[in-house]
């Protein structure tokens, strides 16, 4: 698509609805929604061997014990990395069109992100062994969907609706919605989920049991990421592209 270009003796509201026009469409051409969903489902997927192989068990016949040291190990350093990539690609993008980039907002989310994951899972170490909450009774839901919150998968849930917030995109803050009530309300993110029938020894079937919902989530985000890539190629191609208005009314 290209600006076209008037002379200033035109209606001054259709002018001013001409300019916002031309904003929004600057705007949905600056978004890069799949590179995000894209890096964090791929952070998400890179994860479970991480979570595997550092997964602390201790197994009796009453049931199993575990600490998901993974957790800690991996996704602090991992999320830092994948955000500083999140903005680069967002900074490029920007220059190359020769506009400005609004990402600092969701690049800040996302590095905070990382220390209330490290912060989280090093004090729950430091402190439930010797202090089991609830005085080791149910936990309640609301601790539940807390403890599921700050766990990575829900802090990506955060950073994506600021995200939906910095481009003014509804069809990202919907999917993030979807995505936050999957993550929060329905898998079982934290404790794991086993599959009726299931038959495999005590460590072998936790760890599978903890790799399931993350592959979800991982396979949710790729999805989003392929989904929102093909949406954006085909809206730009549609369009023809944006074209900016000189000052002397000619289009480039």
């Amino acid at each position: 698509m290209t600006a076209e270009s008037r002379s200033t003796g035109d209606d001054p509201h259709r002018l001013l609805a001409d300019v916002r026009d031309l904003t929004g469409r600057v705007r949905r051409d600056q978004r890069l929604t799949w590179v995000a969903l894209l890096v964090l489902a791929a952070v998400t997927l890179v994860a479970i061997p991480f979570d595997w192989f550092f997964l602390k068990l201790d197994c009796d016949d009453s049931g199993c014990v575990f600490a998901r040291r993974g957790l800690l190990y991996y996704w602090p350093p991992a999320l830092l990395l994948a955000y500083a990539a999140i903005a680069v690609s967002y900074v490029r993008a920007a220059r190359a069109r020769g506009l400005g980039a609004r990402v600092l907002p969701y690049a800040i989310t996302g590095a905070v992100t990382a220390v209330v994951i490290a912060a989280a899972y090093t004090a729950a170490a430091a402190y439930f062994p010797g202090n089991p909450p609830f005085d080791g009774g149910p936990m309640p839901f609301w601790w539940i969907v807390l403890d599921r919150l700050i766990a990575p998968w829900g802090l990506i849930g955060l950073a994506l609706l600021v995200l939906s917030q910095v481009e003014r995109n509804v069809p990202l803050l919907v999917f993030t919605l979807a995505y936050l009530v999957l993550v929060l309300l329905v898998l079982p993110t934290t404790e794991g989920m086993t599959p009726p029938g299931w038959a495999s020894g005590p460590n072998t079937g936790v760890r599978l049991s903890m790799a399931l919902p993350q592959l979800i989530v991982g396979v949710v985000l790729l999805a989003g990421g392929f989904g929102f890539a093909k949406a954006g190629r085909f809206g730009f191609a549609k369009a023809g592209g944006v074209g900016f208005a000189k000052a002397d009314g000619r289009t480039r």
